[in-house]
């Protein structure tokens, strides 16, 4: 029968060592010795197996299962080097930049897992580091608050896996974990996001987590976390564009209300509005690229919704400002002409001219739009030149005249609905300089 295993749990079952002389007894100085090997090749990062064997008379039957083996006569050491793929380093430290904790915790020698998780810049030659035996040894009270500091686990068992996901879960950490075998399975299970790998990975593991690796390659995880990200962006970009605006609307028909005044858009016209022109905007920004610093952003709170606080204060900004500005121009060409038909279609111009000047503010929450390439994302560039033009058309063609109520106007009033609508750039640039200044000038 052989056996293999820690170095240091098989030289416990075992009474003998083989020698060049033979077997010999296992006294404590062959211990210290093995055990100093042992040590010394962890150090260099390689993971390390003791071998050991017994003669048996009769054989065994493993139907049953096997009992703890004893007597055995150990052999010696192996010492396998399972090196880092290409990529996974890097993949890392952008990991750390994007303010992401990785943390390694395994099955094997504590000096392997300090020496890999060093190679990996996951911990410090010197760090520290939680075995499972030490880890049994805590309460949860004092488990968390060790899992804020630690980021390196050895020789641990499903349970302390689990246990180390629960504390690192109970202080309000978003955990992901990475697994291919049944003993990672509660793991896998217990935290936020659990990955497995695809090729390696066993049916246990895959059923238990959330995502499938198919490359089983750990940089696949950090494209992952940059395209979520991304996606994230996207929809918080579009919807506070679509909140913003929609909000300027609202606000110049409560305000006509209160005042007195005529309905400054015909519901067509405002359908119009939402279906047409802004339609082709909100789409065209699902196809923003992602920010060159998008993986330098710390996380964002757990308890943030889809609109962060300072886009709310933006929020407000422009939908008092659509809503003002927009209906001083429909008040201004009332009484100027007396049409009310030609007073709402200034003010259907001059909030669709808002729009297209304000999807420009709308694809970074703290960069300048001066700063950002129209030609990264050349749909959105199409979709306000569109929506600008389809707009035009429609206040020129007799079917669309009809349909939305609109008539033609001259050049002085598209020249006042463009500089009227041009100050939302004014006001939205403002307020990211004086909001956070360095992130307006180096941009997210």
């Amino acid at each position: 029968m052989f056996v293999k295993g820690a170095p240091e749990r098989v030289m416990r079952m075992a009474t003998r060592w083989l020698t060049p002389d033979g077997e010999l007894p296992l006294d404590p100085n062959a211990q210290k010795e093995i055990i100093a090997r042992a040590q010394s090749m962890a150090e260099r990062g390689l993971r390390v197996l003791g071998l050991a064997y017994r003669r048996c008379v009769e054989r065994l039957d493993t139907r049953a299962g096997v009992p703890e083996p004893s007597e055995l006569a150990f052999i010696g050491l192996v010492g396998m080097m399972d090196p880092p793929r290409p990529g996974v380093l890097e993949a890392i430290e952008e990991c750390h930049q994007a303010g992401m904790r990785v943390l390694m915790i395994t099955g094997d020698h504590a000096a392997t897992a300090r020496a890999i998780a060093a190679q990996l810049r996951i911990a410090s030659h010197d760090a520290e580091v939680i075995t499972g035996a030490e880890l049994e040894r805590l309460s949860d009270e004092e488990l968390r608050e060790r899992v804020r500091s630690v980021n390196v686990f050895a020789r641990m068992s499903p349970e302390h896996k689990l246990r180390v996901v629960r504390a690192l879960r109970a202080n309000s950490e978003t955990v992901a974990v990475t697994g291919d075998g049944v003993n990672d399975a509660p793991a896998l299970k217990a935290a936020d996001v659990g990955i497995a790998m695809g090729r390696s990975g066993t049916d246990v593991a895959r059923e238990a987590a959330d995502i499938v690796l198919a490359d089983d390659n750990f940089v696949s995880i950090r494209n992952a976390v940059e395209e979520g990200r991304i996606a994230f962006k996207n929809v918080r970009n579009a919807t506070f564009f679509l909140i913003s605006t929609g909000a300027g609307s609202v606000l110049m028909f409560l305000f006509a209300v209160l005042l007195g005044l005529p309905m400054p858009m015909l519901p067509a016209q405002l359908l119009w509005l939402n279906l047409v022109t802004n339609g082709l905007q909100d789409v065209a920004m699902a196809f923003e690229p992602g920010d060159r610093s998008i993986m330098r952003q710390p996380p964002r709170p757990r308890e943030e919704g889809i609109i962060s606080r300072l886009l709310w204060e933006r929020t407000v900004l422009v939908g008092l400002l659509i809503a003002v500005a927009g209906l001083w121009l429909f008040m201004y060409e009332y009484e100027s002409t007396g049409s009310l038909t030609r007073a709402q279609t200034v003010a259907l111009t001059t909030v669709v001219l808002f729009q297209n000047f304000h999807v420009g503010n709308a694809r970074s929450e703290f960069r300048s739009a001066f700063l950002l390439n129209p030609l990264r994302n050349p749909f959105l560039l199409i979709a306000a030149i569109a929506a600008t033009t389809v707009h035009a058309l429609a206040l020129y063609l007799p079917f669309t005249q009809f349909i939305l109520r609109v008539e033609p106007i001259d050049l002085g009033a598209w020249l006042r609905s463009v500089l009227v609508a041009l100050s939302v750039v004014v006001v939205v640039e403002a307020h990211k300089w004086l909001r956070h200044p360095k992130l307006a000038r180096e941009g997210i």
